[in-house]
């Protein structure tokens, strides 16, 4: 089981094996957009996603353009994610439009793992699936897990990583993991996780 290649977005910077650029704007709402229009993405759900959403959305852009999981069957795909504040982001502004008339489109977004089914919803992933609240990106709970998962007969391929949002304050940290080796082919160990998170 290996590392195929990872997508890093921190402080409106976008890092990837193989390129490294930053899309400065005056507000967080500003740079999802632009990035979403620089990807050219065509993809209206967007505009209706939440943050932590949009967030998982550009980064899997990012990273399955180049890696696409579509010559696996949608059921040996699977995905795993993590971060720090849940849905948080998306409480506070939920609990604020409460106060004039509570928005349905927001309350959707009121669970961590809605970010998972937007981008099933969009790559047609169809396998286990797992989302984790941890104070910090935990490489060792990530390296594990994804260990069971992968060595089951049915799954194959597997998004995983950390995708947190609060505020203006992001940091998303998605990779591809499979069992045969393309791109990267770097071990999938919590000490290979931790230099490529840290960067």
């Amino acid at each position: 089981m290996t590392i195929t290649s990872y997508c890093i977005i921190r402080n409106q910077q976008i890092l990837t094996p193989s390129e490294k650029f930053s899309l400065t704007q005056s507000s967080f709402d500003d740079f999802l957009i632009a990035l979403y229009d620089r990807l050219q993405a065509n993809y209206p759900r967007f505009y209706k996603m939440d943050n932590q959403s949009k967030l998982g959305f550009l980064a899997a852009e990012i990273l399955l353009k180049e890696y696409s999981i579509q010559l696996y069957k949608p059921e040996t795909v699977s995905i795993v994610l993590s971060n720090a504040n849940a849905s948080l982001d998306t409480d506070i502004r939920f609990e604020a439009s409460t106060q004039t008339a509570a928005s349905p489109s927001l309350f959707v977004y009121t669970l961590a793992n809605i970010v998972m089914g937007e981008l099933c919803i969009r790559h047609g992933i169809k396998g286990e699936n797992a989302f984790f609240v941890t104070p910090e990106f935990n490489a060792r709970l990530m390296a594990s897990y994804l260990h069971q998962v992968l060595n089951q007969n049915k799954t194959e391929v597997c998004l995983a990583g950390w995708v947190d949002v609060l505020g203006g304050q992001h940091n998303v940290f998605l990779y591809l993991v499979e069992n045969s080796k393309r791109g990267l082919a770097l071990p999938h160990t919590a000490t290979e996780l931790e230099k490529l998170y840290r960067q």
